[in-house]
């Protein structure tokens, strides 16, 4: 196995990292969670 090689299995292996995390964050069964995060922003809170 040349350097070429390691450099391959490094690259792929992050990309399917990187595709899963954007999977997993793009769920549907997490919509109801990002929105309620993101609408918590929006309110006003007293210090």
């Amino acid at each position: 196995m040349d350097i070429n090689t390691l450099r391959i299995i490094v690259t792929l292996a992050t990309l399917a990292a990187f595709l899963g995390i954007v999977l997993w964050a793009y769920l549907p069964s997490r919509r109801q969670g990002l929105e309620r995060q993101a609408m918590s922003i929006l309110e006003d809170r007293e210090p």
